[in-house]
């Protein structure tokens, strides 16, 4: 029994890679595949800008003549600039078979030490805005669908062929009580104080015209200090703006401003999509939309997306001007817990914003090291 190779070199290749999933996790409740149409893009270099500094190849794994395994090979030249030559490997899937996995990484390996890297880490994606870290803990929880999901035999064969925690992020239910919190008496000192304030009375449109691109460039500014992060370019922000705007409602996202009006101040939530993309397998047509945008409409739980605050205004109640306009809001549209994105267990400063809220752990997620 042998495990061979394919480079992904064709359209046919990349929608096998795309699709293999859909068997491997066919019967699993808690598996929510990506949206196949959004994956093509993701490997389509006209569409992806993150290829204007990263570069990557996929591979497929056959053992016996049936295919096994996939896995991305990619390197971030940018990210690597700031934290070291580094082959990170990416949508990695595979049977319960070592030899397959041993492949698979091989294939990443050789990817990488061809253009000077030292190390192997993952699962990444081309930047943070792409699903990351492998599931050690919360399999019997349905996946978010900005998440990874994958089988317990992943870690202790990743383990066990050479790979170390590189590091933890935990995901957390936010329950969403119907009585205000305490901190929201301060809200009218903390804007008097340091004149700032939360955007009302804006179409979703207008906010997009008028903050977008500086909210992602917060974004940049807020998460530089983190874990392997590489900034989005401004294309990169453009097409995420395009991507997401759509699917955002202003009842769910909150953005602060200070007196000059610049964003000093990001939530970004929306309604959970896991059951709607499930049930449509992915697909979009011929009934896929309709769940999604039901699901948009008609939920009582919400996925947080992105949270930021500028490192200059951190600590002075800005969250809490954010908390109290999108805690309304969940009260007035039925919304009852939040699931949180996963956090970095280290990042401390985004834990304590709720502690005021009754939590839970959901899931934790891993990247894995490994020297080369």
């Amino acid at each position: 029994m042998t495990v061979t190779i394919k480079k992904v070199a064709s359209r046919r290749d990349l929608r096998k890679f795309i699709k293999f999933p859909f068997s491997l996790y066919k019967d699993n409740p808690y598996w929510v595949p990506a949206l196949t149409g959004d994956e093509f893009d993701t490997f389509n270099k006209k569409k992806n800008a993150a290829f204007e500094y990263c570069e990557a190849d996929c591979f497929l794994a056959y053992k016996d003549g049936k295919l096994a395994g996939r896995v991305a090979a990619i390197i971030n030249h940018q990210a690597n600039k700031r934290w070291g030559a580094v082959a990170r490997f990416g949508w990695l899937d595979f049977i319960e078979d070592e030899e397959v996995l041993r492949a698979l990484i091989g294939a990443v390996e050789a990817f990488g030490k061809e253009r000077g890297c030292t190390s192997l880490k993952g699962p990444w994606g081309f930047t943070d805005m792409d699903k990351e870290g492998s599931l050690v803990e919360g399999y019997d929880k349905l996946s978010s669908f900005t998440c990874l999901y994958n089988y317990p035999y992943y870690d202790t064969l990743l383990k066990k062929i050479g790979f170390e925690k590189d590091a933890d992020w935990t995901q957390r239910i936010v329950y969403i009580p119907q009585e205000t919190l305490p901190s929201y008496q301060y809200a009218p000192l903390i804007e008097k104080k340091f004149g700032v304030h939360a955007v009302t009375g804006k179409s979703m449109r207008e906010m997009n015209k008028q903050y977008g691109m500086e909210i992602f460039h917060l974004y940049n500014e807020s998460f530089a200090p983190l874990y392997e992060f590489a900034p989005l370019t401004d294309e990169q922000i453009r097409r995420y703006l395009q991507t997401y705007v759509p699917i955002l409602d202003t009842d769910f996202i909150s953005v602060v401003v200070n007196e000059e009006d610049k964003p000093v101040g990001f939530c970004f939530c929306v309604p959970t999509l896991s059951t709607a993309v499930k049930k449509s397998n992915g697909n979009l047509l011929p009934f896929g939309f309709i769940r999604i945008l039901h699901a948009l409409k008609h939920n009582d739980t919400l996925e947080s997306l992105l949270i930021g605050v500028l490192p200059e205004y951190q600590g002075k109640g800005v969250s809490v001007l954010m908390f109290k306009q999108l805690h309304e809001n969940c009260i007035k549209r039925g919304v009852t817990r939040m699931i949180m994105n996963p956090q970095l267990e280290e990042n401390f400063k985004v834990q304590t914003l709720f502690e005021e809220f009754k939590t839970e752990l959901y899931t934790v997620r891993r990247a894995y090291v490994k020297q080369i």
